[in-house]
């Protein structure tokens, strides 16, 4: 099992590591349409991994978290994605989103089950970045409204990874379970590090 663990560690560094996928929202590439909508935030290793660490947290504190986590998420980026498209500014963006990955990312690897309000109020806080991001750049047109429809869903597509994962990973075991999640969440916090200083 240690060899898995192992195995599953290196592949999540590999995907750390690969540059090229750091942000989603580069400005680069159509952002009119459902298909771009859905395709934009599944191209960005930030998005990724906040996406999938909110529903590994949700499964991770369990109950009503398991759906009030990522809904709120979802509810409050749509809001963020509205500001970001009537050009109301947010400061620190980028580093608002960067930050999501390594809070998230440390929430899980130190195994911290805060209430359900709280973790529901900390994802918001989180969302509001992410759907400013993804707003900024969308027009304010029907296109728009329907590449937001996409990068909504792919987010809850996301968060269902997550809650997956999690669920996989309590399957393995308590104690292999709680080592295997607490070294996703401890990578995800470093690669969070990285796009906050800009080595990744």
């Amino acid at each position: 099992m240690f060899s898995k663990s192992i195995k599953f560690n290196a592949a999540v560094a590999a995907i750390v590591l690969a540059p090229s996928l750091a942000f989603a929202h580069t400005g680069v590439g159509e952002t009119v349409g459902f298909v771009h909508g859905f395709s934009h935030p599944l191209s960005g290793l930030d998005h990724i991994l906040a996406m999938v660490m909110v529903g590994v947290l949700a499964w991770q504190i369990g109950g009503r978290a398991v759906w009030i986590v990522p809904t709120t998420f979802v509810a409050v980026m749509a809001v963020g994605g509205a500001l970001g498209m009537m050009g109301i500014a947010i400061p620190f963006v980028e580093a608002g989103i960067a930050l999501s990955v390594i809070v998230l990312g440390a929430v899980i690897a130190l195994g911290i089950r805060a209430p359900v309000a709280i973790a529901a109020g900390m994802v918001g806080l989180f969302a509001i970045f992410h759907g400013h991001a993804h707003g900024s750049e969308m027009p304010a047109a029907a296109g728009g409204i329907a590449y937001a429809a996409g990068f909504m869903i792919a987010t809850a597509v996301l968060h269902i990874a997550g809650l997956a994962l999690g669920f996989v990973i309590a399957k393995v075991g308590d104690a292999r379970g709680a080592f295997v999640t607490r070294s996703a969440g401890g990578l995800a916090a470093l690669a969070g590090v990285g796009l906050l200083t800009g080595l990744i």
